[in-house]
């Protein structure tokens, strides 16, 4: 579900999963358990990038609709706490978005530290809302952190997602690299990054220190609502019409 590479001393993580890498239950667990991995290891930084054609194409809706209420009670913990072992990662994070990266795959892009995205064959963007589901507090904090509260509210409640020309303006990326030379451009980014090392460190707990204690205080409040709207659009039938509108299994 995820293959690991070094280039010179920069920890490649590639999403490889499926034909999109959706997200369910089991690679999110790998990506917390690969991220935990890398804050124990050597590795000055981390590049965050996907197999095929797709970064990741947000959550494995089929499995949701399929797995109804108790794959939903691991599902939700799982997708949080991968985002967070993304965000909160001790060391520069540089996301090479190689193509779409829609709601939780666009998410997990804003959890790193810089986002290059290839300049043609994707979209990025957060669905959640169109899809009829709401965010977890980790996943709105993230796109709040890393788009700014104007930017990421407009991202949230339009639920629009853009073309890479457009992705810049939008604030979900901060730079376009042709396809070709995209990981070689992260994996140079990402030693840049981590040239002072313990500098960046420190900055980037302070950067994100109130977002995080915003997700702790706000998990236990709002965690459980999340749950029960996702349960309900799975009674409801309301994600299942929606899978079958727009997106074949």
């Amino acid at each position: 579900m995820i293959e690991r590479e070094d280039i010179d001393d920069i920890a490649v993580v590639r999403l490889s999963h499926g034909k999109v890498n959706a997200l369910d239950v089991e690679l999110l667990r790998e990506i917390s358990a690969v991220f935990a991995e890398l804050a124990r290891s050597d590795h000055p930084a981390v590049v965050l990038t996907g197999g095929g054609r797709s970064f990741s194409a947000g959550v494995d809706l089929w499995r949701v609709v399929d797995g109804g209420a108790a794959y939903v009670d691991a599902f939700l913990p799982a997708l949080s706490d991968a985002l967070l072992a993304v965000f909160a990662l001790a060391k520069p994070v540089v996301a090479a978005i190689n193509g779409h990266a829609v709601a939780g795959g666009a998410v997990l892009a804003c959890a790193a530290d810089h986002r290059l995205m290839a300049d043609a064959g994707g979209r990025i963007g957060v669905t959640e809302l169109v899809v009829g589901v709401p965010f977890p507090p980790a996943a709105l904090e993230i796109v709040r952190f890393a788009l700014g509260d104007r930017l990421g509210r407009a991202a949230v409640v339009s639920g629009r997602t853009f073309e890479p020309a457009d992705a810049v303006a939008a604030g979900f990326v901060d730079g376009l690299v042709p396809a070709a030379t995209l990981l070689r451009a992260a994996v140079e980014a990402a030693q840049r990054l981590a040239t002072a090392a313990d500098t960046f460190r420190l900055t980037k707990e302070q950067l994100r220190r109130p977002a995080l204690e915003r997700v702790a205080r706000d998990r236990p409040v709002y965690d459980p609502k999340v749950r029960d709207l996702w349960v309900a659009g799975v009674e409801d039938g309301r994600l299942r019409a929606y899978m079958e509108r727009v997106i074949s299994r």
